[in-house]
């Protein structure tokens, strides 16, 4: 029997992987990439000799050991690498208050701190503790996707995942839910902030129990040097990834895709398509909203996305040891984009990585939440767009003043992104980083990689698993993949044939 041919849209984490998966498994693939590069939102760049890194701030599972390392290993990714373990999660500071904490690796020494802005709230403090200890070994990987999971594997997993099975049921609920009680304001922030106000409790556990088990670690290089390895590893499998490439339409013909036509006018036809691209994209461009059903409609009309981000970086002359790699600052001058007031900033120093600056010399990154539309608009009118972002540098920096006085006479390179900038690269529905926030609901949906009424399309990435991620954006690749040998009745491989 001939090879069924698939093709895949998009280059980024999720479509690399699906490649990966389908080559080990006897499929003639191909990729088209909208960029001219892989890895989509998962990227880095450089300027003036300094590396910007615009997303992996942590990675679950780097070292041999953990469930999600067989993934990256089968990929190619942790052979290629280095990995800086981190034991800080994030330094919060109350400019306001004058109050501050860093959140280590060290939960008993993080209970004792917290309880000491707080004895009143010792029980939300508990209960938070306590779940993060029962998650240093939990197990939330599954071997096969929901689509393919019978009673057996559902047991299965029940039992792996029995160490942390009562705080699902009990810690569903938001950040922001949990800390209403909670007496002190600066608690209340910093338990909100660990992540997003929106994600579920238990999620807020499985990262500090994470990071207190010694199982989050960055990539040596930035972000980019995680996806290249892959990317080799999907031609050396015999794949084929074709650049500047953006898919306008999905062929369809007696409801079953047959292809894709590019933005050129090409058309390039497989027995099967895989979308890793956008969601919203894919559903109402590419198909034209054809194939759709009530829930599909209410998760892109009422189901929240990742707020968009502004990035600002500045290469600065200047060492920064013995600084927290990650700062949450509360501001008390607060300072205007848009329509917003920006009262928090999330200040990231590569002071751990001297591969990303020049001797002596670091990157320190400035992220924020903003408004899509705003920028979009605003980008049509390009001299105001570029003025803005140079005022946005500037008000970053004043406040970057605050806390390592001298900084603005030692920046030599400064570097804006905004969230039309993500779009530009990546076409995320309203420039989003990540698809589908966190929220309760989303956390207990699973997302079907397929869609009402057509045969032979599937979807991988962020928009089918909730939360988005490194992780779970791989495991949804790799899951498309056993799904369609399980179509073909193939047994799936993780190793070339």
């Amino acid at each position: 029997m001939a090879e069924k041919s698939i093709i895949i849209i998009g280059a980024g984490l999720a479509g690399l992987s699906t490649g990966c998966y389908a080559q080990m498994n006897g499929y003639r693939t191909q990729i088209f990439e909208h960029h001219t590069m892989p890895g989509g939102v998962c990227t880095a760049w450089k300027r003036k000799g300094y590396t910007i890194d615009g997303c992996i701030a942590w990675l679950m599972g780097h070292k041999p050991g953990h469930p999600l390392y067989q993934f990256y290993h089968e990929l190619g990714a942790v052979q290629a690498n280095r990995f800086f373990d981190l034991t800080t999660y994030a330094k919060y500071i109350d400019e306001t208050s004058g109050r501050s904490i860093e959140i280590t690796a060290d939960l008993d020494n993080l209970e004792r701190e917290l309880k000491a802005i707080s004895p009143a709230d010792s029980k939300v403090i508990d209960e938070l503790i306590a779940g993060s200890r029962a998650m240093q070994k939990f197990n939330w990987v599954w071997d096969k996707p929901p689509e393919l999971s019978g009673w057996f594997d559902k047991l299965k997993q029940t039992w792996r995942m029995r160490g942390g099975l009562k705080y699902f049921s009990k810690y569903m609920m938001s950040a922001e839910d949990l800390v209403k009680p909670v007496e002190v304001p600066f608690l209340r922030q910093v338990i909100m902030n660990l992540f997003q106000p929106e994600t579920p409790v238990v999620f807020l556990m499985m990262i500090l129990g994470c990071f207190s088990a010694g199982n989050c670690g960055t990539i040596e290089g930035g972000s980019l040097n995680f996806v290249l390895p892959i990317e080799k590893r999907y031609k050396e499998l015999g794949g084929q990834v074709t650049y500047k490439s953006t898919v306008e339409e999905i062929l369809v013909e007696n409801d079953r895709a047959v292809g894709v036509r590019l933005a050129d006018g090409s058309t390039h036809r497989a027995d099967i398509v895989v979308s890793a691209a956008d969601g919203y994209s894919t559903i109402f461009k590419m198909l034209g909203g054809r194939y759709v059903n009530e829930q599909i409609n209410k998760r892109y009309e009422h189901w929240p996305i990742f707020r968009p981000l502004v990035m600002v970086s500045f290469g600065v002359a200047r060492e920064f040891s013995g600084e927290p790699s990650t700062n949450i600052i509360l501001l008390q001058q607060p300072f205007k984009v848009g329509n917003q007031t920006i009262d928090a900033i999330s200040v990231r120093i590569f002071n751990y990585d001297a591969t990303l600056a020049p001797p002596s010399k670091t990157v320190v990154q400035v992220v924020f939440e903003t408004e899509f539309e705003w920028w979009e608009n605003l980008q049509k009118e390009r001299p105001r767009y570029d003025a803005e972002k140079k005022r946005v540098a500037e008000e970053v920096l004043e406040r970057l003043e605050v806390h390592y006085p001298g900084i603005s006479a030692q920046v030599e390179m400064t570097d804006v992104a905004t969230p039309y900038t993500t779009w530009r690269y990546t076409l995320n529905h309203q420039g989003a980083y990540e698809g589908w926030l966190f929220t309760p609901e989303a956390f207990r949906t699973s997302v079907e990689k397929t869609l009402p009424g057509l045969a032979n399309f599937y979807m991988a990435g962020q928009w089918v698993q909730p939360g988005g991620g490194v992780p779970t954006v791989i495991m949804s690749g790799r899951e498309v993949v056993q799904i369609i040998c399980h179509q073909d009745r193939k047994r799936f491989l993780t190793t070339s044939p």
